[in-house]
């Protein structure tokens, strides 16, 4: 990855929307270097699609919550990481080290929600063993913009 790369990469995340001679100026490139650029840092896999940010209240889940979760040792969690995958108000799910074994980042639409799906998709799995419900009061920061890496030497 060169200068040009990087800096592309950084005009994207700030925003996906911008067109390719904006994207062109900030590579120091022309339009269609730039555009072979996006297209092989896609089949790359460094960029791994294109989304919009939305606004968590104005589509109805404004409450954030991370769970702790712990499986019973020797217990397979396949099904509960099967379920996990296919949870839609499942933000983020990551294998950890230490007394838990999972921590998940979801958004629901309020308390009882958060009830319901921790007991129902959560709980409900036979290998966990128990659960740490942590629900955010505020966001100080919340981002997807990934810091990148300086450009090779070469």
């Amino acid at each position: 990855m060169d200068e040009s790369d990087r800096n592309i990469l950084i005009a994207v995340q700030q925003d996906g929307a911008a067109g390719l001679a904006d994207l062109s100026k900030v590579a120091g490139l022309s339009v269609s270097a730039t555009a072979e650029r996006l297209k092989r840092l896609e089949e790359r896999g460094t960029i791994r699609g294109w989304h919009a940010a939305l606004n968590p209240t104005a589509v109805g889940c404004p409450l954030l919550a991370h769970v702790l979760v712990a499986i019973r040792p020797g217990r397979d969690d396949a099904s509960f990481r099967k379920a996990v995958r296919r949870a839609e108000n499942v933000l983020e799910c990551h294998a950890v080290s230490g007394r838990w074994n999972y921590i998940i980042k979801l958004r629901v639409p309020d308390l009882a929600a958060l009830n319901a799906f921790v007991a129902e998709e959560i709980r409900s799995h036979a290998g966990v063993e128990r659960t740490d419900v942590m629900v955010a009061l505020g966001t100080e920061k919340e981002t997807m913009i990934l810091p990148v890496a300086p450009a090779d030497e070469e």
